[in-house]
C-alpha cells in the first residue's frame, strides 16, 4: 500500500509547483482509491504519472470545489471510455444527494439520449450512521480496509454545521487519521489524536486566519507527543515555518509518498514529472 499526495496545498493554490489536497492510496493489484477530487485533478494526475483511466474508487470528504470539482472530469472521461468500468464512489449518506443536486446536476444530468443521476457515472456507496449509536458516521470497506469516517468541524454558519469528513483506518498495523478540511476541535478528534500512530493534518498557514481550518499558530499548542506524529498539508504558498523545529513530523509536499511498510518513519519522496 502507498498513500501519494497529488497535491498538498490550500483551495487556492498556484504558482507554487502544487495541487489542491488530494491524495491517492494504491495496492499491488492496481487498485486506486482517490481521496478528494478537485477541480485541478486532471492536471495533479498528470504529473504524478496517473489518468483517469487509473481511478478505480474515490472518496469525497465534503462539497467544497477543492474537493469535488474534478468529478465532472472524471465521471465524463471514464462513462465515455469503454476501456473503463464505471469508479466507486464512497461518501457519507448526508452528502449524496446534494452532491449531485447542488453540485453536479447542472453540468452531467444531460447528456445524448439520457437523462443522468448520479449512478449514470458512478457505483455510488452510501455510507450511514452506525447501527449502534445512530449519530456518528460508519464505515466503509476498500480492498480489505475498513475507513472509518470521522465527523470533523469545518465550517457552521451558525445555523448548522456543514457536513465534513475524516477517514481513521489502519494499514498494516498502522493507524492513520486524515483530517481532511478541519478547524481543531478536540471533542471531535481528540479520540482519533489519540489513537493514530501518524496523523496528516489540514494546516492553514495563510496571515489571514479563515477559522475554517487549523491554523498552524492553533496546531503548535497542541501537545507533544501529538505533534509529534503530525504531517500537516493543505497549506498555503511561500514560506512556511520550521514544524520539524516545532515538534512535527514536517509539511508534506506534491508527490510525497507514504509507505504501509515504514509510514510512521521518514518517507519516500516521489516528484513526478
Amino acid at each position: 500500500m502507498k498513500l501519494i499526495f497529488l497535491g498538498s496545498g490550500s483551495a487556492f493554490t498556484v504558482g507554487a509547483d502544487n495541487f489542491q489536497s488530494n491524495m491517492i492510496l494504491t495496492d499491488d493489484l492496481g487498485h486506486k482509491l482517490l481521496i478528494d477530487c478537485g477541480s485541478d485533478i486532471r492536471l495533479s494526475l498528470h504529473a504524478a504519472g496517473f489518468s483517469y483511466q487509473d481511478i478505480t474508487d474515490i472518496y469525497i470528504s465534503h462539497l467544497h470545489a477543492d474537493h469535488v470539482g474534478g468529478l465532472e472530469y472524471i465521471g465524463f472521461s471514464t462513462k465515455f471510455d469503454p476501456r473503463c468500468p464505471k469508479p466507486n464512489l464512497y461518501t457519507s449518506a448526508d452528502l449524496a444527494d446534494d452532491l449531485w443536486e447542488c453540485t453536479l446536476s447542472g453540468g452531467m444530468r444531460a447528456i445524448e439520449g439520457e437523462i443522468a443521476n448520479l449512478n449514470t457515472y458512478f457505483n455510488v456507496h452510501k455510507v450511514k450512521k452506525t447501527a449502534v449509536s445512530g449519530s456518528k458516521p460508519g464505515d466503509f470497506l476498500w480492498q480489505g480496509i475498513k475507513f472509518h469516517l470521522v465527523k470533523v468541524v469545518h465550517v457552521n454558519n451558525g445555523y448548522f454545521v456543514m457536513p465534513s469528513y475524516g477517514l481513521f483506518f489502519e494499514m498494516d498495523g498502522t493507524q492513520v487519521f486524515i483530517t481532511t478540511d478541519t478547524r481543531i476541535s478536540w471533542e471531535e478528534m481528540g479520540e482519533y489524536y489519540e489513537r493514530a500512530d501518524i496523523i496528516f493534518h489540514d494546516c492553514e498557514t495563510s496571515p489571514f486566519p479563515t477559522k475554517v481550518h487549523a491554523h498552524y499558530n492553533d496546531l503548535v499548542k497542541l501537545p507533544a507527543k501529538i505533534r509529534s506524529k503530525i504531517w500537516l498539508y493543505g497549506y498555503q504558498p511561500g514560506k512556511l515555518p520550521d514544524a520539524e523545529k516545532d515538534g512535527f513530523c514536517g509539511f508534506v509536499h506534491r508527490g510525497q509518498t507514504f509507505k504501509s511498510s515504514d509510514l510512521v518513519a521518514a518517507p519516500e519522496v516521489r516528484i513526478a514529472v
